[in-house]
Formats: structure tokens, C-alpha cells, sequence
């Protein structure tokens, strides 16, 4: 079911700024024209923040489209919002059909489906452009935290439950067409590359590979010491990145053939807490820098190469559960001179979600950090934790768009 929406006060979506934009339009002195002064802005983007407020519970869960013109989001309130990326940033649409949180959100290749893993134990399958449910996957006995669809070949997907099981659905049949059967709770499920292997993390704190040629589990890969939250499959599939809850991103060579030990990098600095959310990672287009979610209220952004942190950006007020990088559009830039006078430009826009557990006003203020480097917004969540009726909390969520100038 889809919701067209007009924009009421309650979820208006605003360009925020307290202090003077770094790009302006001033009158030329002679010929009266407007001219843009200060740094060149590359996007397409209407302002360089963007704030969304819509949602009626905190948020888990954003994906871009695959064109990167639209974005999904989606949490506690059971609803999946659509959100325009460019102009005024509108919640165009609004998906409605489940009946428990939604903890996962995942487009196909081409754009044409979005999938949601909800706590009411389905699987649903939306087509993106009537906003219509063609598909509600059954079969799960407690909740499904995580999906993922095959990148390419049919339309797989596979998912990951608290009732222990890994399960491979073909959407043109009618239940679940394999069930993996894991010891404890699964938290996040992904493709190989090719499609015929699933990679599953949970509490038992291994990264297992299912073959489904097999049908069987056909190795693990150990170093995890606490719960593994998130798993991202790198753009050309060589390598995975992983998010657990003993406060390190790790990389890991799942190729064919890969030496027995597969992790390959470490990464630290963002920290998981007694909340225990599903805290998720991602990779960057071009595979040069990863980010991950954290309970500190920063965004960590790493380089792949040298593991070092590029960006801790601060700005959320509660713990940030999910941060994707946008496909293509170039939103910030980053100008580093070096003695030779030469410029780097790095470019990204990513999305973030937040939540923090607390009773106060919510509160959103915009400021310019680090001599107008970078530019976050600052909002203060005042949500529920998972499973706590609404009524018992003060409930209210924004979403960011973060510019971030280098």
C-alpha cells in the first residue's frame, strides 16, 4: 500500500542553517548578476544538509536506490518511507504491511523491488515504483533481522532469524526453497558475488559460508570476539566487511581459494554499548573507504589501504545504527594542499541514521565544525528501544543528510 503525502507541517523537510553557506549568491559590481562565491558545490543537492523528519519511531534501517535518486528508510514504526534526494528531499510515498519493526532494507540490482526484513517475522517484497507489495515471504518463526538479494541471476534472497535459520527463497515460488540451520540467532546474511554462496553472521560470533550447490556449511571464519551485527560483500565481491560487538570492522578475503587465514584488515575506533542494536557497515563505490555505525554517536569512516580513520563525524545525539555512501553523486569535496600546492578532491554523499534512548524535546541545530571543514547536523532522538511500546515513550526521528567537506 502506498500513501501519497502533501508535505503536512509535522514531517516538512527543511534545508537547515545557522550560519552563513559556504556557497552565495552576490551581485556582481558591474553587470548586477548574481555570481557564486566561496568553494564550488558539485551536487545536485538543494543544500549541503538536508534534514528528514517523518518517522514516528527511531530508524534502523536506509537504502539508496540504485540510481540514487530515491532513498528508503525505515525502523520501528513499521513503515518504509520514500524519500526524494533531490529538490526539497519530499517523502513522496509511504509503504505500509508489516506489523513489527523493520530491521533491514535492501533494493535489487536494477531497482525494480525493495526488500524489508521485519520483526513480524516476514520477509516483504515491494515494487518500487506502485509502492505495491507483489510478495510477503513466511516462514521465519521468530523475528527476520536481516536480507539480502542475489546480485545477480533469478531473484534470490536470503535471510537471517532469531529462530536459528539461514533461508534461500525464490520469490516466484511459494515458501522458502532451502533452510540452513544455524545454532544460534542469525543477525546478518549476504551473497557471494556469484550468487552461490551465503555468508551469515549472528551471536555465535563466526562468519559462516553456506554452499547452496551443497547444501551445506562449507567453512567458518574466526576472529570475531563478540556478536557480528553487519555484513557488506565489496562492489567486485573479492572481499567482506563485517560490523560485531567487539568494537572492530573487519575485512575478509572471501575469494576461491583464499589462504585459511581470510582476515585481511582491522579496523577500530567505533564501539558498540548495552543497547546491543544491529549496528551496520558499508563500503564506498570505488572501495577505498568503509564506514560503520556506532553507539558513540560518531560516523566512522576508515581508508581501506592504510585502516587509518579519514572522518569521525560528529552530530547524532544517540547511538548511529546504519550509514550508506550515495552510488554516484559527488556531494562534498575535500581540498588538501599539500607543499606543492596540489588538491585532492574526494567526494561522497552518505546517509545516517540515528536513534537515542531518552524523554527530552527533540532538538535539531546545525553548526559548522573544525573552521568550516565539515558541516553536521546536530539532533537530539527521542525514541524507544526495540520492543517498548510507543505509548511509553515520547517517539520522534530525523534523518540526516550529511555534506561533508574535505
Amino acid at each position: 500500500m502506498i500513501e501519497p503525502l502533501k508535505r503536512p507541517g509535522d514531517m516538512a523537510m527543511v534545508p537547515t542553517a545557522l550560519k552563513r553557506p559556504r556557497m552565495e549568491l552576490v551581485a556582481a559590481a558591474q553587470s548586477q548578476q548574481l555570481v557564486a562565491t566561496g568553494h564550488p558545490r558539485t551536487s545536485s543537492m538543494q543544500a549541503p544538509i538536508m534534514l528528514m523528519s517523518g518517522h514516528e519511531g527511531e530508524v534502523y534501517c536506509c537504502k539508496f536506490h540504485p540510481n540514487g535518486a530515491v532513498l528508503a528508510s525505515s525502523g520501528f514504526d513499521r513503515l518504509i518511507l520514500l524519500w526524494n534526494v533531490y529538490g526539497d528531499c519530499e517523502n513522496y510515498a509511504t509503504l505500509k504491511g508489516h506489523s513489527g519493526a523493520v530491521m533491514e532494507l535492501h533494493y535489487n540490482t536494477d531497482g525494480s523491488l525493495l526488500f524489508s526484513a521485519s520483526t513480524d517475522k516476514t520477509v516483504g517484497v515491494w515494487d518500487s515504483e506502485t509502492g505495491e507489495r507483489v510478495k510477503r515471504l513466511k516462514g521465519h518463526t521468530s523475528f527476520v533481522n536481516t536480507c539480502y538479494p542475489a546480485r545477480r541471476g533469478p531473484q534470490l534472497v536470503c535471510t537471517g532469524s532469531d529462530d536459528g535459520t539461514i533461508k534461500l527463497w525464490d520469490i516466484r515460488k511459494k515458501g522458502a526453497i532451502h533452510t540452513f540451520q544455524n545454532t544460534y540467532q542469525v543477525l546478518a546474511v549476504t551473497f557471494n558475488d556469484t550468487s552461490d554462496q551465503i555468508l551469515s553472521g549472528g551471536i555465535d560470533n563466526d562468519i559462516k559460508v553456506w554452499d547452496l550447490r551443497q547444501n551445506k556449511l562449507i567453512y567458518n571464519m574466526h576472529g570475531h570476539g563478540d556478536s557480528v551485527t553487519g555484513l557488506s560483500l565489496s562492489s567486485e565481491g573479492s572481499y567482506l566487511l563485517s560490523n560485531s560487538m567487539d568494537n572492530t570492522v573487519r575485512i575478509w578475503d572471501v575469494r576461491p581459494f583464499a589462504p585459511k587465514e581470510r582476515c585481511v584488515k582491522i579496523f577500530q575506533g567505533n564501539v558498540h554499548n548495552f543497547e546491543k542494536n544491529l549496528l551496520r557497515c558499508s563500503w564506498s563505490t570505488d572501495g577505498s573507504k568503509v564506514a560503520a555505525g556506532s553507539a558513540d554517536r560518531f560516523v566512522y569512516i576508515w581508508d581501506t589501504t592504510s585502516r587509518r580513520i579519514l572522518y569521525k563525524l560528529p552530530g547524532h545525539a544517540g547511538s548511529v545504527n546504519e550509514v550508506v555512501f550515495h552510488p554516484e553523486e559527488p556531494i562534498g569535496e575535500r581540498q588538501n594542499r599539500n607543499r606543492n600546492q596540489t588538491q585532492e578532491k574526494v567526494t561522497h554523499l552518505f546517509f545516517s541514521v540515528s536513534l537515542q534512548c531518552c524523554l527530552a524535546p527533540v532538538i535539531n541545530v546545525c553548526t559548522w565544525v573544525k573552521s568550516n571543514k565539515v558541516c553536521v547536523c546536530v539532533c537530539v532522538w527521542v525514541c524507544v528501544g526495540r520492543g517498548l511500546p510507543v505509548s511509553q515513550a515520547l517517539v520522534k526521528t530525523k534523518l540526516v543528510f550529511f555534506t561533508y567537506f574535505f
